[in-house]
């Protein structure tokens, strides 16, 4: 069988969610299934980190999809052609974005409909382009793959989808995310905050991650307490909007606020481990792979009770109101001053993270795969 991806997010020292998905599936699949031959379609200079085995046939077709009018002809022009001449029998599509210009059997993974709850978090143009094509995409999908339960729900909601066909296919977490060792830790929190603890925020800061008033929980929860606690965001701020950006500057502890930016794995592990908590009251996440980042490092996490949170929760983590900044506040009160209760989350996290895995994401990936046979 011959199966075309479209890996076009599969960009070196770049990858956030959705690259993450397609990257940790495709490299178990291609391997498990030297006996299928993967036609990844690139829409650059691709690395070759990203070529898993010698089954995959790396094709770079033009142009570069980087905003709506070459969106529209990579997918229906670019994609089509590289379907055609390579004789392809299934399309994947790790991002959910299909070609309408194709009648190849195809399966479409949509990790969320955020784009459609949330208008006003992305700009005009690509709003207009998500509203048009994504319901076009949805219907035309002979299978799709959706990351929760309630990813799935809002999809056949939403688009009036049979619920048979969609599959549920929970994202994973990294191996490399472990618990550190106390020096280790230790070493992290003297480079970052001179040694005190902090809340940590981890993920791209965008107005839907809720940063805003996670800072302003943070300045009540120092109100509340006398110890010195910073609060510190790894993550880059490029997408971040003007009232959060205010919020952060006009914060009483402005400068115990921490910016360190996007941060390599290899440390990034190590300060999860250090925080006290991870605070990851997002407004809207399709699944939320922080949440298992934090459990794999025996930190305790605080997230929201909105969307596909309680279901990667569990019982494993304290609950907030992302809307509440008295909710959120009060959270980081219990998690910082009851070590039993946070000890608790730990024990009760390692259970929960025995649910996902990459291999149960890629096997779950595949079974969905063979339907379109």
């Amino acid at each position: 069988m011959k199966i075309a991806v479209n890996t076009r997010l599969l960009i070196k020292d770049k990858l956030e969610g959705l690259g993450s998905f397609t990257n940790e599936t495709l490299k178990l699949i291609t391997r498990w299934h030297p006996e299928h031959e993967f036609i990844f379609i690139f829409d650059r200079k691709y690395s070759d980190e990203f070529i898993y085995n010698n089954n995959v046939k790396p094709v770079i077709t033009k142009p570069p999809a980087r905003h709506p009018v070459l969106w529209y002809i990579f997918f229906e022009w670019g994609v089509p052609a590289v379907l055609k001449k390579y004789n392809a029998d299934i399309f994947l599509s790790p991002d959910g974005w299909l070609s309408l210009n194709s009648n190849i059997p195809s399966l479409a993974v949509i990790h969320d409909l955020n784009f459609f709850h949330n208008p006003n978090w992305v700009s005009r143009i690509p709003r207009y382009y998500y509203n048009y094509y994504f319901p076009r995409f949805i219907h035309k999908a002979d299978r799709i793959a959706s990351v929760s339960e309630y990813s799935k729900k809002d999809i056949c909601n939403r688009f009036k989808v049979d619920p048979g066909k969609i599959d549920v296919v929970y994202n994973g977490v990294k191996e490399k995310y472990q618990p550190a060792l106390e020096e280790e830790k230790s070493r992290i929190r003297k480079i970052y905050t001179s040694g005190v603890p902090y809340f940590l925020f981890l993920g791209l800061v965008h107005p839907r991650k809720n940063l805003g008033n996670i800072i302003k929980s943070y300045e009540v929860f120092r109100n509340k307490t006398s110890e010195n606690v910073k609060l510190v965001v790894a993550g880059s701020t490029k997408f971040w909007d003007e009232e959060t950006r205010a919020t952060y500057e006009n914060s009483t502890y402005r400068s115990d606020i921490l910016l360190l930016g996007r941060v390599a794995d290899e440390e990034l592990g190590i300060i999860i481990s250090a925080a006290k908590a991870l605070v990851y009251a997002s407004l809207f996440e399709g699944f939320g792979i922080p949440i298992l980042e934090a459990m794999q490092c025996n930190t305790p996490v605080i997230t929201s009770t909105v969307t596909s949170m309680p279901e990667v929760g569990g019982d494993a983590v304290c609950y907030c109101d992302p809307y509440s900044v008295e909710s959120i506040s009060d959270a980081m009160l219990r998690v910082f001053s009851d070590e039993e209760y946070s000890r608790s989350l730990v024990m009760k996290g390692k259970e929960q993270l025995k649910k996902f895995s990459w291999e149960k994401t890629a096997q779950a990936l595949w079974n969905s795969i063979e339907k379109l046979k």
